[in-house]
């Protein structure tokens, strides 16, 4: 590809996300404001970057760094303590510092805020997206599907920034309510790469791939009804009684591993020219994957729709 389809397909995609948060939030920000937040998560990215990269250097010239991370343990441990604070570090510092120095002329609703979070970490999905794509390391397909990861990460801190930006009285526990909203950011974004890469080890070890996309599911559902609280819309209740967590749980699992399925068969389908796909062997296998993918996403919604309306 050229320098410019590259940065095409990297900032695309996260721009057209945003676009759909921006239509979806009622009294949003103004559009060249929410872009300024866009390009500043583009910076936060290559500043985690050359973080990352001094992290590396500091932890190699005390232990054997590249070693441990050979086991799962190892690369847990890089994620928690290297990758998911550096990188939620640098956006919340990215939407901090702008909110600050405007509160002086403006005053945000809590909405925008968590909207200008969310352009922020898409933004750095945009800078993330050109590495990978520049130096060849993931396809468009891999890098379009984690567009909206970045910014379900950082829901919880955006959610508590707005909280405490639209209060007139900035109390302590909301205060609390930011650092403890950070950590779980961290933490989520550890457990997401973590579980990303599970697939590379022997078993029973990699069976842990197949919540990644449970996950990351929840972590969507999440980042909905944040927006939806801060819009201060009713949020969509699911568990009416105990055992409706159980039924939570498993639309989870069908519908995540729906998504997962689909994936994966993209993946299969990506190096096929379009005439292929009409080959009989191949016309089957895809028609049998889809049919059972969207079996699955089809009884996740069914139970759905029954915890929705029960």
């Amino acid at each position: 590809m050229t320098n410019l389809a590259v940065i095409l397909w990297a900032a695309i995609p996260p721009l057209l996300l945003l676009g759909y948060y921006y239509y979806r939030v009622a009294f949003a920000p103004a559009l060249l404001r929410l872009l300024w937040f866009f390009l500043a998560g583009a910076i936060s990215g290559g500043a985690a970057l050359g973080l990352q990269w001094l992290a590396e250097l500091g932890f190699n010239s005390i232990v054997n760094w590249q070693q441990i991370q050979r086991s799962l343990f190892g690369a847990a441990l890089r994620q928690l303590i290297e990758i998911g604070p550096i990188e939620e570090g640098c956006k919340f510092i990215a939407v901090l510092l702008p909110i600050i120095y405007l509160q002086r002329r403006y005053r945000f609703r809590s909405s925008s805020i968590l909207l200008f979070t969310i352009a922020v970490a898409l933004g750095f999905t945009a800078e993330e997206n050109w590495i990978y794509l520049y130096h060849g390391t993931a396809s468009i397909l891999d890098r379009s599907i984690g567009t909206p990861v970045h910014a379900m990460f950082s829901a919880p801190w955006g959610y508590a920034l707005g909280i405490y930006f639209a209060s007139n009285l900035k109390l302590h526990r909301q205060q609390k309510l930011i650092l403890s909203a950070l950590i779980n950011s961290v933490i989520c974004h550890a457990l997401v790469n973590v579980l990303s890469i599970a697939w590379r080890y022997a078993a029973p070890i990699n069976f842990l791939s197949y919540s990644l996309f449970p996950f990351l599911l929840w972590m969507f559902w999440r980042l909905e009804q944040l927006l939806r609280r801060v819009q201060r819309q009713s949020p969509i209740i699911l568990i009416s009684r105990s055992w409706h967590r159980c039924l939570v749980l498993f639309a989870l699992m069908l519908g995540g591993n729906a998504i997962f399925g689909l994936f994966l068969l993209a993946r299969i389908l990506e190096p096929l020219r379009w005439k292929q796909f009409f080959y009989p062997e191949i016309l089957r296998f895809i028609l049998s994957r889809v049919s059972w993918n969207l079996f699955l996403a089809i009884l996740a919604l069914l139970i759905y729709l029954y915890l929705r309306h029960s």
